[in-house]
């Protein structure tokens, strides 16, 4: 049974994705990541040995931490985290207890590399639409939450990826892209991983409007793009950092009460 610091697997599934998330830290030993790479969707993977020195970034937020089997290296972390100002919780069960229950893992293989301060670098068209303003939040809820995303023009998207070791997505002839019917939404999903009923119905819906293949686009992505483009219009938006749902509209008008 969870006591006051820790968590199950199972309310942390129904977190992840969320606007309130907690910040989701992993801090299994080089040799225990090793064997496995993946990681819980979301999480930042740091070292428990220098949570003195990081610790103090995390001050005021909530944090989850995780180690192999929620033992010394969370819980003694999730500790040093409280005495720096964290709301810290560790993991019932640790990454062998998600696993155990059989909730998805981030293939952290398919990430691109990271740059000096351990954040992904993605590259796009300009003036983003439906899959270019959905996939960076997916990218932020369940892949890297410290992801950069730099805009620039069609023709100088891959240029970019290459001077700046950034992953071009949403163009043709790159890895991150459409691929037959799926858009790269899908892709992003498949790829990485982390596939559950309500992500595949909001690729379903986002599917629909960025490819055209329903008569007109679903109303809560409609709606939800309507509303990203007011915020862009005023400072908002996933240029500015901020990355909400295509379908958020939709979802605060119903809440849902299962796992992302």
């Amino acid at each position: 049974m969870s006591t006051f610091t820790t968590i199950s697997s199972d309310k942390l599934a129904r977190l992840i994705g969320t606007a309130n998330a907690p910040v989701l830290i992993d801090v299994r030993t080089e040799e225990d990541f090793a064997a496995d790479r993946r990681l819980i969707p979301g999480s930042i993977k740091l070292s428990h040995e220098t949570v003195a020195e990081w610790g103090g970034e995390f001050a005021g937020r909530s944090a989850i931490v995780s180690c192999l089997r929620g033992a010394k290296l969370a819980q003694g972390t999730a500790a040093w985290l409280r005495q720096l100002g964290a709301d810290a919780e560790t993991l019932e069960d640790g990454f062998e207890g998600w696993k155990a229950a059989k909730l998805p893992l981030l293939d952290t293989r398919k990430l691109p590399p990271r740059d000096a301060k351990g954040r992904t670098v993605w590259v796009t068209r300009a003036r983003p639409k439906i899959d270019r303003i959905a996939c960076p939040w997916l990218i932020r809820r369940f892949v890297d939450p410290n992801a950069v995303f730099l805009y620039v023009a069609p023709s100088e998207v891959v240029a970019v990826g290459e001077r700046f070791n950034a992953a071009p997505f949403d163009i043709e002839n790159v890895f991150w892209s459409h691929r037959g019917e799926l858009c790269t939404f899908d892709v992003m999903i498949e790829e990485f991983g982390i596939a559950t009923p309500p992500l595949l119905r909001l690729a379903t819906m986002v599917r629909g409007a960025d490819t055209a293949r329903r008569a007109r686009p679903h109303v809560a992505v409609a709606a939800g793009l309507a509303e990203w483009r007011g915020r862009r219009r005023t400072g908002g938006g996933h240029q500015s950092g901020r990355c909400r749902s295509p379908a958020s509209a939709h979802g605060r008008r119903r809440r849902h009460r299962g796992r992302w």
